[in-house]
């Protein structure tokens, strides 16, 4: 299956990335990829470049963009749709229902000793006047 997918590029610390049309099975790392269809370069102000054409083109052969290309070209309007979200998996906040507040329990008298270190009968417990 092809995929529009982004190719960092670029030095250590200097990234550079490139829209690239690409067999799914390939790596982002691999370098094997069937065409260049644009380049992004957030270090300089966003600068960016894309076919738009190229990309209509192989999306009407079945090439299917990841979510952040798919971002990015509903926002530069080449496709129509809403944007997905491509927020981090690990960190994503679940909508849990919020926890039922615990009563703490009473505390029980702790047991009395002896001087000897044998153990007494519990203490009495305090009664209440109603």
């Amino acid at each position: 299956m092809l995929m529009i997918r982004l190719q960092r590029v670029g030095r250590k610390n200097q990234p550079y990335f490139r829209f690239v049309l690409t067999e799914s099975r390939n790596s982002t790392k691999s370098g094997k990829f069937s065409e260049v269809l644009g380049f992004f370069d957030f270090r300089k102000n966003g600068q960016h470049s894309i076919n738009a054409e190229r990309v209509k083109f192989w999306m009407e052969k079945g090439a299917t963009p990841t979510d952040t290309v798919h971002n990015y070209l509903v926002k530069s309007g080449i496709i129509q749709g809403k944007k997905r979200n491509v927020a981090s998996k690990k960190n994503t906040v679940k909508n849990e229902p919020p926890k039922e507040e615990v009563e703490p329990k009473a505390e029980e008298p702790a047991p009395t000793s002896d001087s000897s270190g044998e153990k007494m009968t519990e203490a009495p417990a305090e009664e209440k006047k109603e």
